[in-house]
């Protein structure tokens, strides 16, 4: 598809062009995928983030924008459907100011090139060897130099600008390593099964410590919002790239 640069995109053809690129059809996910929320038909200005938090709106606000695109959008299977509270604020911001908002949660995960995992490998210098667990979310590699877990910890930390938290032996090499954005530690099992020696996500529960000691394969948490940074910052470039749209990154700060 190609757009003069400048001249905007009708919301039916962002639309549908944003759910060829993630496919989003094909995956299972536990909230809708794509438009999220109407607003105007022609869309000039795009606010790009992680989560589609308060915060957020306000920028695109601020900005002007006519469309919000993020990685953890609303309307999450299991929730209260009722608009309340911060819900309603929410939604209503957006509507006032008739600006659209798409969400791509689970497709941006999985893509080969802006997905969060591809992304998070290119950010910590890892090569991609292979895919596994459920719908092949968790991705196998291995570090571009010799490391140890230890070193891990230290890179992590200084490229995502969050302190990692390690659990295991920080003198042991780290040869092979699985890894999947978000709150993903459930997939250690998966890690184990792959027989890696490290696993990396953003969050971590209190199984998690004893699952990895017991099993011997190491963990690290390096933050969810921190891990997930970089899908969303890819698909800003890649929207500026492809059809020319004024399309922005805007990294909300957020520890967790």
């Amino acid at each position: 598809m190609n757009q003069e640069k400048g001249q905007g995109i009708a919301r039916a053809a962002l639309r549908d062009f944003l759910d060829k690129l993630f496919d989003c059809a094909r995956v299972k996910d536990y909230c809708p995928n794509g438009l999220q929320v109407e607003g105007c038909e022609q869309i000039r200005k795009v606010v790009c983030g992680v989560t589609a938090s308060q915060a957020l709106v306000d920028q695109a606000i601020a900005e002007g924008a006519d469309a919000i695109i993020v990685h953890h959008g609303y309307f999450w299977r299991g929730e209260d459907s009722r608009i309340l509270g911060v819900r309603k604020q929410r939604l209503a911001a957006l509507l006032a100011h008739d600006i659209n908002l798409f969400a791509f949660h689970l497709p941006l995960d999985l893509h080969t090139e802006l997905g969060n995992n591809v992304q998070l490998a290119q950010v910590l210098d890892w090569r991609i060897t292979g895919r596994r667990g459920e719908q092949d979310l968790v991705f196998i590699g291995e570090p571009e130099r010799p490391l140890t877990l230890g070193e891990m910890q230290a890179l992590i930390s200084e490229r995502l600008g969050r302190e990692a938290l390690l659990v295991g032996d920080a003198d042991r090499p780290v040869r092979s390593l699985a890894w999947c954005t978000g709150g993903a530690q459930g997939y250690l099992d998966d890690a184990v099964e792959a027989g890696v020696d490290l696993y990396v996500s953003g969050e971590i529960s209190e199984k998690t410590v004893h699952l990895a000691r017991e099993t011997g394969v190491a963990y690290i948490a390096a933050g969810h919002h921190a891990t997930e940074r970089y899908g969303i910052r890819a698909l800003a470039q890649y929207l500026r790239d492809s059809l020319g749209l004024d399309a922005r990154f805007v990294d909300i700060d957020n520890p967790a």
